[in-house]
């Protein structure tokens, strides 16, 4: 039977940065495919500038995040672009550059990790479309080609995306982001837990394999 695992995120929800080891590790598994689902956290009308408010909400947790995941954040991220008040958070074209990485090539999940490094250890504008064609290069992606996909991806495309992802998470009964649902064709749809298993990908991989091998 076929098995998916249904990955509900957003690009600049920090939690999902906090499991993306668990992320990197079930994609390591021969039998499971590993389906995206990008919620738009800040899209529309929360896209939100840097503010100094916001920097002082978001510390606490990011350092929670580091503590308990092992993930880094660099310098230029936690006084750079958190001190940048012209930066804006904008889901929306970081989630085009993923479903056009995805379009192209397959490699969506390889530029959500490229993307949530360079935001939260580069301290980079991810939300602008020109660091995004670079990030784009920087994975193996050709300019032009990219560029094209990341145009047939915006608008509509991009906002019934945005619009699906939102109600598969309401389906299964999510509460926010990150939300991973496991799908073994012909059964239900199940929520599994992977706030257990952060800094521990290896053991996530493992509980991942049993459920595969039943």
């Amino acid at each position: 039977m076929a098995t998916t695992l249904h990955y509900i995120f957003d690009p600049f929800c920090g939690w999902c940065y906090a499991v993306a080891p668990l992320v990197e590790a079930a994609e390591q598994l021969p039998d499971l495919a590993i389906e995206l689902h990008a919620g738009g956290m800040l899209s529309g009308y929360r896209r939100r500038s840097i503010t100094p408010q916001w920097r002082e909400y978001v510390l606490p947790h990011d350092r929670r995040i580091a503590q308990m995941s092992g993930q880094p954040f660099g310098e230029a991220y936690f006084n750079g672009l958190l001190r940048d008040t012209t930066a804006v958070l904008d889901s929306t074209p970081p989630i085009i550059a993923i479903l056009a990485a995805q379009q192209l090539s397959g490699q969506g999940l390889r530029m959500l990790h490229r993307i949530q490094h360079a935001h939260y250890v580069e301290g980079r504008r991810v939300a602008d479309e020109s660091v995004l064609q670079a990030l784009a290069e920087e994975i193996g992606l050709e300019r032009d080609a990219f560029a094209t996909a990341y145009a047939q991806s915006a608008g509509q495309p991009a906002d019934e995306h945005i619009a699906a992802s939102r109600s598969l998470l309401a389906r299964v009964g999510g509460d926010g982001f990150p939300t991973f649902v496991w799908d073994r064709s012909g059964e239900d749809l199940v929520l599994l837990d992977g706030s257990s298993f952060l800094g521990q990908p290896q053991i996530w991989a493992a509980q991942l394999s049993g459920l595969l091998a039943r």
